[in-house]
């Protein structure tokens, strides 16, 4: 063994021995620290989602998830270009409303963006212990802004499911009775996703 390693193996050992004791000491907090994003996290959240709930101390994105009945969404990740192409279906106020657009995916700090009239808006992808669902968590240094949604691959969830949603706004000190359900039954884009579906076929036939 080289001596410079037989030198740092005991401070090895000490921090390894007090990871057990640390781990125990990190609160429900431990669920919003990121981690980068890899080609597997992205095959993960590929594909449709739907909008649960959302929080957010942000008066700006309360506003407008006051609005939002239903949502549901795809996401089709580029490895290659770090971004996602994003085709969202929302219900808002009673009218379906189709956007598609592209996120930026930064894969060291764990976040995906987009860019809405110039602005970039930053969240941290968290992936949840339950693959069938994920977070988004916004501005979670800024005590007055911070907020966090969750998603999952079907319209209705459990309460085991939004567990750690619930952990999170506890962490984020976001009490649950802000919280802002959506509901499924509200959604009036179903008929044009199928629409989209039945042109995408037609394109796929002639091409």
């Amino acid at each position: 063994m080289p001596p410079g390693l037989n030198m740092a193996l005991p401070w090895v050992l000490i921090v390894l021995s007090l990871l057990p004791l640390l781990e125990a000491q990190i609160p429900v907090c431990a669920n919003l620290r990121p981690v980068p994003i890899t080609n597997a996290t992205l095959d993960r959240i590929s594909g449709k989602w739907f909008y649960i709930a959302s929080a957010f101390k942000n008066e700006e994105f309360k506003k407008m998830a006051q609005d939002i009945q239903a949502t549901f969404f795809y996401f089709t990740p580029n490895k290659t270009e770090d971004t996602i192409f994003l085709r969202q279906y929302q219900t808002n106020r009673n009218e379906c409303i189709y956007n598609s657009s592209y996120l930026n995916v930064q894969r060291e700090n764990g976040t995906i963006s987009k860019f809405v009239a110039g602005q970039e808006y930053v969240a941290y992808l968290l992936i949840l212990r339950d693959t069938r669902t994920f977070m988004l968590a916004f501005d979670v240094d800024d005590e007055k802004k911070s907020g966090l949604s969750v998603y999952a691959d079907k319209p209705e969830t459990t309460k085991e499911q939004l567990g750690e949603f619930y952990e999170a706004l506890d962490c984020l000190h976001i009490p649950r009775s802000e919280v802002l359900y959506t509901d499924s039954t509200k959604d009036l884009c179903e008929p044009l996703e199928k629409q989209h579906e039945k042109e995408r076929k037609q394109e796929e036939k002639e091409s």
